[in-house]
């Protein structure tokens, strides 16, 4: 017997027992839904991932403090402090790093801070970041209305304030608030930008912060142990590890340190904390795969009744065919052509539901559109092979039905 044949009779026996057919093709959807949604989202999690750090920039590293300010050494002496970054110790290396890149210093001024504009207010959980005139761009930060720093206002320390879309809606709401003044604690800000929005995927803060120049930062926001972080994006991605093995001289040099002592600072990069966070995730995909696979069995099973329970209904028809000439062989076709066409049309409403299903969950975490190409492959293969694995033991046990006793069947 021809495929096309074996697919005819499929889907005439499809067509004969819809409800059936359907609620079977139902289970096998859901479970293949399950699998390619949840891998979708977690590819889109990835892309949101790769994408934020890449608008940070992949050519970017940090110098920061180390351990943030405390280590726990598990000795009996008690934490272990290391020292703070001081201004003038990052404006040294900048000074003397040569390497062709662009170079910022920022510092974090302020965790939790109130914004006030007239009489309305935010709560206080703003973060307030100084920077100077590179900052922006070495953060990944575009403005979207008004401008940046001049090299002026930060070694001047003017007051005036670039701020997040999260603060102009809570205080502005319709208003331009570019020209606006407002109250960071105590001090009086002239906002000269408002940032484009970097939603969620920017981590701690997002876009509720506000960035002052840097000197001002340490002159308005001062306290003990204030630590500066240098950021250095170079010019070239594929010169990235020559640019931090110099920085990391050069910044050593700074500290004085001696050739066998560790390093009491600590250099971050995009790129590591991106791959950091995808292999965090690859434990997630795992847990997905299993639970989707366990819900496809579920559906294997469901499918094997459901066919055993055909060849029972169909023991006459069994019979006719195998009394027309037909063999074993093509029984068992007919019988496993069946059990793939209803995984298969089961499997594509299944994968269709997942794309759909997992780019809206990949929409809230910041991710793109995601084809899943891969996963579709997978589903329909799987689908073919769960078809396969459930209709096989009914097929053969058709197969094997005696035609004589089959016609006396009522």
């Amino acid at each position: 017997m021809t495929i096309n044949e074996n697919l005819k009779i499929a889907f005439t026996s499809i067509k004969g027992n819809k409800v059936r057919a359907t609620i079977t093709a139902l289970i096998i959807s859901i479970g293949i839904m399950a699998l390619v949604g949840i891998l979708t989202a977690i590819d889109g999690m990835k892309a949101g991932i790769n994408n934020t750090f890449t608008g940070m920039g992949a050519n970017t590293f940090n110098i920061k403090n180390r351990g943030q300010n405390i280590h726990f050494s598990g000795s009996s002496k008690g934490p272990k402090k290391f020292k703070t970054i001081s201004n003038q110790e990052a404006e040294k290396f900048v000074a003397n790093f040569k390497f062709p890149a662009t170079t910022s210093l920022s510092v974090n001024a302020s965790f939790a801070s109130t914004v006030k504009y007239n009489n309305k207010k935010t709560d206080p959980n703003v973060m307030v970041m100084g920077g100077d005139a590179n900052y922006l761009k070495v953060a990944g930060y575009d403005i979207d209305l008004g401008r940046n720093f001049s090299e002026k206002e930060v070694t001047s320390a003017e007051n005036v304030v670039i701020i997040g879309t999260e603060i102009k809606s809570k205080l502005f709401k319709n208003k331009m608030p570019v020209g606006e003044h407002i109250f960071i604690g105590g001090a009086k800000y002239r906002v000269v930008g408002l940032l484009k929005s970097k939603g969620s995927s920017m981590g701690f803060g997002g876009d509720r912060l506000v960035i002052v120049p840097l000197q001002n930062a340490y002159q308005v926001f001062s306290r003990p142990n204030m630590s500066s972080v240098i950021t250095v994006a170079v010019n070239d991605v594929t010169s990235i590890d020559f640019a931090v093995e110099e920085a990391t001289s050069i910044f050593r040099s700074i500290r004085k340190l001696p050739a066998r002592v560790e390093n009491n600072f600590e250099i971050y990069r995009a790129d590591n904390l991106a791959k950091e966070l995808i292999s965090n995730l690859s434990y997630v995909t795992i847990a997905a795969t299993v639970i989707g696979f366990i819900t496809l069995l579920g559906a294997a099973i469901g499918l094997m009744n459901i066919m055993l329970v055909s060849v029972s209904e169909r023991t006459r028809e069994i019979g006719i065919r195998k009394a027309m000439g037909a063999t074993q062989k093509a029984i068992r076709g007919q019988f496993l052509f069946e059990a793939i066409v209803i995984c298969q049309i089961g499997g594509l409403g299944g994968i269709v539901l997942g794309i759909i299903i997992g780019n809206i969950v990949t929409q809230f975490v910041g991710g793109g559109f995601i084809i899943p190409w891969l996963w579709m492959a997978s589903g329909i293969t799987l689908c073919v092979l769960v078809g396969l694995a459930s209709g096989l033991y009914p097929a053969i046990k058709a197969s094997k039905l005696d035609p004589i006793e089959a016609l006396r069947f009522e």
